[in-house]
């Protein structure tokens, strides 16, 4: 019983996989109520497998797998859910006086001793990972509330606010869900007799839930009284936001309705407050991007655009060089279309096309406020290209966005907007594209030999490939062998002979030539390497990279 007593961070210096600096580094660091083995997986001393390993051989505890076990779904009375998800444990069984639980942390010996006392039962831990666990508590504390049942007419208005009405206790559960399900959209489809409830995990759409048709009007009313938008109206698009914490997440909603012909469409894009103010070194960066995009935007003056499709992940990048930069001696001003993030400390001017402010105005308001660094949106027209390029060249920092494929395309879209060469050519500092592509998962990639088109495919980009991943597919990751989504990038960085180059109206063949005989990593190089080391699939590559 004295090697059960154990503490988690003595069992892995043990083991031999954390150091006892990394440890008590981590104990003096971590949040408080922090557990510690959230607080060693968040700074990657540790992988949530090798966590498993030294407890199940450590401890003799066994690790299951919550998506394949046979849970009892009655256990759920015995245990509340607020507990449950707080503590990261679901109860799964019962065998005569004993209570088997899976459990995140087996060692955490508070909560053991307090579902003793509630349960008056004997509590065996079983281990089991965090995100499984999360699951199976969203999917069987929700199995007791299906909502089929309700009768609207006993429903007053009342109930639009109490913390127990039923249209609150399912816009809560939706969201909880999504947040569990690290989606990036929400969607709640109207159909002639149901509810569809969808989720964009990985940048891929797929239903969830079907909710009975007769809770509908009451969702949306829900959505719009927590968003502030005008409940009566159903026959025009609205907008709004909410901002509110999810299983101890803060979270930012953007919720757009759409009247349809079975009813209003609701899509509500969550955007994670704790995660937008990445560091520069998160974004996916490989280090020779990483060294030239940090030159670029610690230059004192001129011009970075970011440049991609719509849901490339062009904000993200935006605002970590932002909070990389956020510092007391600069004044900060955006114009934003929406503002999607509010970050303390800059100046955030929200686009208002209805009373005239639109990206231009803003721009030419925010020169008056003596700013060092300015992010406009997006740049949609001439009036907005010109503005800006004339305060880059007046000694501000100008940060914006463009949707062209390449980085090196953006050069001929500048140009078409009837922006003077000489102006583009003396404004811009350098240019970023980006995609996202989905990462392997990791509990089920394995290595493979390349195929002869693939090994072509990496010699045509001058790399040489040995091995090559995917992933199988498992529970983990919904049979999809993807989990997560990274970027991939390429960055050109304006010298004196691209400059030469535009000032003469050379080719854009020829910028390109230079920029390959320069050590530009193209978009489709960066996700080569990435797929080389195994953290994406080839095929992923090829989804959102042209080949040149």
């Amino acid at each position: 019983m004295t090697n059960k007593r154990k503490r988690l961070g003595d069992l892995l210096v043990e083991s031999g996989m954390l150091s006892e600096d990394q440890l008590q580094k981590t104990l003096t660091t971590k949040k408080d109520g922090q557990k510690l083995g959230d607080a060693l997986l968040e700074r990657g001393y540790i992988s949530e497998q090798q966590l498993i390993e030294v407890l199940e051989f450590q401890l003799g505890i066994p690790h299951i797998s919550l998506f394949n076990y046979p849970v009892d779904s009655k256990m759920v009375t015995l245990i509340s859910k607020d507990f449950a998800l707080r503590n990261n444990l679901m109860p799964i069984k019962k065998e005569g006086t004993q209570l088997i639980v899976a459990m995140n942390d087996p060692m955490d010996y508070f909560a053991l001793d307090d579902m003793r006392l509630s349960t008056g039962l004997q509590i065996t831990p079983v281990i089991a990972k965090r995100d499984e666990i999360i699951s199976a508590i969203h999917k069987y504390y929700n199995l007791n509330e299906t909502f089929e049942d309700l009768d609207l007419t006993e429903i007053d208005g009342d109930d639009l606010d109490s913390e127990q009405a039923p249209a609150i206790r399912l816009v809560n559960q939706i969201l909880s869900t999504g947040v569990q399900m690290k989606a990036s959209d929400i969607h709640i489809d109207p159909q002639e007799t149901k509810i569809l409830v969808r989720y964009r995990v990985d940048g891929l759409l797929r239903t969830e839930r079907e909710l009975s048709k007769n809770i509908f009007s009451l969702l949306v009313a829900r959505i719009k009284i927590m968003a502030n938008l005008n409940v009566t109206e159903t026959r025009l698009p609205q907008d709004g936001r909410i901002k509110l914490e999810i299983n101890h997440v803060k979270i930012d909603l953007r919720i757009s309705l759409l009247p349809t012909v079975y009813g209003e469409k609701v899509v509500m894009r969550i955007l994670d407050l704790s995660s937008i103010l990445l560091k520069l070194s998160n974004l996916g960066f490989n280090r020779v991007n990483l060294q030239k995009f940090v030159s670029m935007i610690e230059k004192p003056s001129g011009m970075v655009l970011i440049t991609g499709p719509t849901g490339s992940g062009k904000s993200s990048t935006l605002y970590a060089a932002l909070n990389h930069l956020n510092t007391d001696n600069v004044n900060i001003i955006t114009v934003e279309d929406p503002v999607e993030y509010q970050i303390s400390g800059i100046n955030q001017v929200q686009v208002n096309q209805s009373i005239g402010l639109t990206f231009s105005s803003g721009l030419r308001s925010i020169l008056r406020q003596d700013p060092n660094i300015i992010m406009i949106g997006e740049i949609r027209d001439k009036e907005t290209a010109d503005t800006a390029i004339r305060a880059s060249l007046t000694g501000h920092l100008l940060f914006s966005t463009l949707h062209t494929n390449s980085a090196l395309s953006t050069i001929p879209r500048l140009l078409d907007m009837d922006i003077e060469p000489y102006l583009v050519v003396s404004s811009l500092t350098g240019i970023v594209a980006q995609r996202l592509i989905r990462s392997i998962c990791k509990e089920c990639a394995f290595s493979y030999d390349p195929s002869e088109m693939e090994v072509n495919l990496f010699k045509d980009r001058g790399i040489k490939v040995d091995k090559l991943y995917k992933g199988k597919g498992c529970p983990n990751c919904q049979n999809t062998g993807y989990r997560g989504r990274m970027a991939i990038h390429e960055v050109l960085e304006m010298d004196d002979t691209i400059r030469s180059l535009m000032t003469n109206n050379k080719p854009l063949s020829e910028i390109k030539e230079y920029a390959m005989k320069s050590g530009m990593i193209f978009l489709i190089d960066d996700g080569l390497l990435k797929a080389k080391s195994g953290m994406t699939t080839v095929e992923e590559v090829l989804r959102v990279a042209l080949r040149d």
